[in-house]
């Protein structure tokens, strides 16, 4: 059996970020419970906009081209998903829009999402830890071919969930986003055979 590839990310560019702290922490549980894990800083690859006459006039921007092939190359996505107004980001949402963009004639549609399985968490200074962007990204994922695990964990009062290494001071909300990774990893496993 080969080592699934998991790419992990937060939909975020602040340095600060709840969400990349999380992610971090849920791609060291991904790790140890076997995966090969990218971890992706959205901040390294800036895009414009999506915009169709841009596209059609230059094509995709290089930015583009090289997430969807990181894309290309992983079984998996861990996101994590900030909450911007009850929805996900707009930096999420566009790089998912310009990775969803074909390059040739040929190509099948969607080809970044289709059959890969994606696991969801947030972290949010409110109360609901984010969870309502989770339901928008869900619904996006799905729409564009991408199998999503039922189980997610939306960590509420961000700022005081991380100790000064990076991980949870909660016990109980760390095993929770391990559990979510682990069960990315064994899913993973068991259908890639």
């Amino acid at each position: 059996m080969s080592t699934p590839k998991i790419l992990a990310f937060a939909g975020s560019t602040r340095s600060a970020s709840f969400n990349k702290q999380l992610v971090r922490f849920a791609a060291e549980a991904a790790r140890a419970a076997g995966a090969e894990v990218t971890l992706l800083d959205l901040r390294d690859y800036p895009l414009p906009l999506f915009d169709g006459d841009l596209e059609e006039q230059q094509g995709l921007p290089e930015n583009a081209k090289k997430l969807k092939a990181i894309f290309l190359a992983h079984d998996a996505l861990l996101i994590s998903s900030p909450e911007y107004n009850s929805s996900i980001t707009a930096v999420l949402k566009n790089t998912l829009d310009w990775v969803s963009r074909g390059e040739t004639d040929d190509e099948p549609a969607l080809a970044a999402y289709r059959g890969k399985t994606a696991a969801l968490i947030s972290a949010s200074p409110g109360a609901l830890g984010g969870l309502r962007g989770l339901v928008h990204l869900r619904a996006i994922l799905g729409n564009i071919g991408v199998i999503v695990l039922p189980d997610q964990v939306a960590v509420s009062k961000a700022y005081e969930a991380f100790d000064d290494k990076g991980g949870l001071k909660d016990e109980r909300t760390a095993k929770q986003v391990t559990k979510v990774a682990q069960s990315l990893v064994d899913f993973l496993k068991k259908h890639l055979g």
